[in-house]
């Protein structure tokens, strides 16, 4: 395509009415924050949130069928795929020329998270004029916030992303201050011990946005990653920090299944002499809702964080009941009473573990 050519589908492109497919979903609960949800003509089968969302024409669904595989069958399952240089993702090109996007939304940061560099620019080919793109590849929670404010001036909504990212800032700033608080009046003033778990078979510790999110909650992992890849982590290492607060947050999974996966992971050598599983403090959390995607969920996440790692008293948690639970720690060692549920009976993330087993 020469530059003429591409000027002028530019400026075809920009005089139709917008219309935008999401290949992220991320990028999906950032659209309908803006007020987008009208205009968003497809999206991903993992687009979830918010609910409405789910109504829209899926046209990109995963290639592999991970129904009932284990957590090591699947990370086998999509490194094999991926080695063999092929994608996770189908993009249905019948679907997504019906849906006719003059914007579309897509990443470049994750070969699991979505489609992404060469299946992006083979579906382009099939679109007459080609959409605009708009690339999201955050790695921090200020390039989260950056790729917000992207996304807003690329369809006309740059006053609310920008009073948006202002509000979230002010937000975690103000969590910030309050932990810092909190730990100054602990002896020793350290941050806590705590073991951040992506996946758990093999396990893959923290990666991008949550070494930052960690910290800022006051929580300290040896084996998380700020701005970087998560990466397998042996399970020794994880034993050698002694985490006091395990988190289980798979990529991918809602709180019910990421409850299964910690009561799995309790079953590893070693696990119930650390001092989480001791004091009972491992919990399971909605990864996808809060810290799995970059998305505006982030920002609850730290708050999240903050209540798990410190304990309600300090931080109360009023959001979403589905959002984490404590996983009780069965064993000779475990099933210590925390601070909250003494003085109240029982915790809320107590009450949550019960709503899922009753489910």
């Amino acid at each position: 395509m020469t530059a003429s050519t591409a000027a002028a589908t530019a400026a075809t492109v920009a005089t139709l009415p917008l219309r935008i497919a999401s290949f992220l979903p991320a990028a999906t609960e950032m659209l309908f924050s803006l007020g987008l949800g009208d205009l968003v003509c497809g999206i991903t089968h993992e687009c979830d949130y918010p609910p409405e969302a789910k109504q829209k024409p899926v046209v990109v669904e995963c290639v592999l069928d991970l129904e009932g595989l284990t957590m090591k069958e699947i990370d086998e399952a999509v490194s094999a795929r991926l080695k063999s240089g092929k994608s996770l993702y189908n993009v249905n090109e019948d679907k997504l020329r019906i849906a006719a996007p003059t914007l579309l939304v897509t990443q470049n940061l994750c070969q699991v998270c979505g489609p992404s560099g060469n299946e992006v620019t083979q579906v382009l080919k099939t679109l007459k004029p080609p959409p605009t793109i708009v690339w999201q590849t955050p790695k921090t929670f200020e390039e989260v916030l950056s790729a917000y404010l992207e996304l807003g001036r690329a369809t006309g909504k740059e006053k609310e992303a920008e009073k948006w990212v202002q509000e979230s800032r002010a937000k975690v700033k103000e969590i910030r201050e309050n932990v810092q608080a909190v730990m100054s009046r602990k002896e020793g003033g350290k941050a806590v011990r705590v073991a951040f778990v992506e996946w758990i078979d093999p396990i893959f510790a923290g990666g991008h946005w949550v070494g930052e999110m960690l910290e800022w909650a006051g929580g300290d992992d040896a084996n998380s990653r700020k701005g970087k890849d998560s990466v397998r982590v042996p399970w020794d290492d994880v034993l050698a920090w002694q985490p006091e607060v395990i988190i289980v947050s798979p990529c991918g999974f809602d709180l019910k299944k990421s409850t299964e996966q910690a009561k799995l992971l309790m079953k590893r050598d070693g696990f119930m002499d650390l001092p989480a599983a001791k004091q009972d403090r491992v919990y399971a959390v909605d990864a996808n809702g809060y810290f799995a995607r970059p998305g505006i969920r982030l920002v609850e996440g730290v708050l999240l964080l903050a209540h798990m790692i410190h304990g309600g008293e300090n931080f109360p948690w009023t959001g979403a009941e589905d959002a984490f639970a404590r996983v009780p720690v069965e064993g000779e060692e475990g099933r210590g009473e925390t601070k909250e549920e003494k003085e109240n009976g029982k915790g809320r993330g107590e009450e949550v573990e019960m709503k899922i087993n009753e489910a």
